[in-house]
């Protein structure tokens, strides 16, 4: 049976990847300073502010390391979905991140903000990833092959 999923899976991995990488590049501020065009954050601080808003019962403290802890994951699932190692574990994580953004927008922002962003999208697709039989062109598949 041929297997057609190996290209779509590839630009699902490839795209959920670097939506994860591209919003850390802005709240670190290298894609332009806060009040850029097209720029979400600018800066850490603006993004732990957001992130306080969508965690307004941790407080801002608490925020500053969940902000930390979404970053490192984001960048950690970013890399691994792009090269292609552990894809089915890191699209798993992936899904239950976004879904708890997700979750955390509907509740703090009212349910259009995750609909506007595509965030349950990504999430669905994240799932959706996690579940793929196979992974072509990826490190899973070199590592593999015996």
């Amino acid at each position: 049976m041929k297997n057609y999923n190996q290209l779509p899976q590839l630009y699902l991995r490839i795209a959920v990847g670097i939506g994860f990488i591209i919003p850390v590049f802005d709240r670190i501020g290298w894609l332009g300073p806060a009040g850029s065009l097209n720029i979400g954050w600018g800066n850490w601080d603006n993004f732990v502010a957001y992130t306080n808003t969508l965690l307004p019962f941790l407080g801002r403290p608490a925020a500053n390391v969940m902000a930390l802890i979404a970053t490192l994951a984001e960048i950690l699932f970013g890399i691994m979905l792009i090269i292609g190692l552990k894809i089915r574990v890191v699209a798993f994580g992936s899904f239950l991140l976004t879904l708890s953004f997700a979750l955390c927008m509907a509740v703090f922002l009212g349910f259009k903000a995750p609909l506007n962003y595509s965030v349950f999208a990504v999430s669905a697709a994240s799932l959706l990833l996690s579940t793929i039989p196979g992974y072509k062109w990826s490190l899973d598949e070199y590592f593999s092959v015996k």
